[in-house]
């Protein structure tokens, strides 16, 4: 009896303790705040397609990126290498080998403005995308890119795998296709 007391004494509480006129708070609603205006100011210049081409003597680097308005995107990449060896005494090139992070991919993309690895609260462009093919067991994307900016012309991105000296990657607007 004391027990069954207790229990609808617990759920009486719990129940006053749970009504009340408030509305619902943000945890942080001054990222909410930013998070909003962020994509706002951004999420229409994002939608559409943009690539992203880097070739070197050892590496090439495609790859293409189209986000749509109901934050899904779709992708491709080329990636290939090639390693500098000696042969006879003399310094060749191998022949280029694609990369096994190249295909296509699918996944969702959003704008946010907090801190997803601690530290410091920023502006970020997240990414979460799989490889299309049955077979791949690599993700294409599972991360949160520094957001830099976008305009009609670049989407400015820290770039996850290939970048510039300071990390960053200069993605343009358009249909392009690999030169290589």
């Amino acid at each position: 009896m004391k027990i069954i007391s207790i229990v609808i004494l617990t759920l009486i509480t719990l129940t006053f303790a749970s009504c009340g006129n408030d509305e619902p708070q943000w945890a942080d609603p001054e990222a909410h705040e930013k998070t909003e205006q962020l994509q706002k100011q951004y999420g229409p210049l994002i939608v559409g397609t943009w690539y992203y081409e880097n070739v070197g003597e050892s590496q090439r680097f495609f790859e293409r990126l189209t986000f749509n308005a109901d934050g899904t995107f779709t992708g491709i990449r080329k990636w290939q290498t090639r390693k500098l060896v000696t042969i006879d005494g003399e310094q060749r090139f191998t022949d280029w080998e694609t990369l096994e992070l190249s295909g296509s991919f699918t996944g969702t993309w959003s704008l946010s403005y907090w801190a997803p690895y601690g530290g410091e609260k920023g502006n970020y462009l997240q990414l979460i995308a799989k490889y299309d093919a049955e077979n791949q067991s690599y993700m294409a994307y599972s991360t949160c890119l520094n957001f830099g900016y976008a305009n009609e012309t670049t989407l400015h991105i820290q770039g996850f795998y290939v970048h510039d000296n300071e990390g960053w990657a200069d993605y343009e607007r358009g249909e392009a296709e690999p030169s290589f």
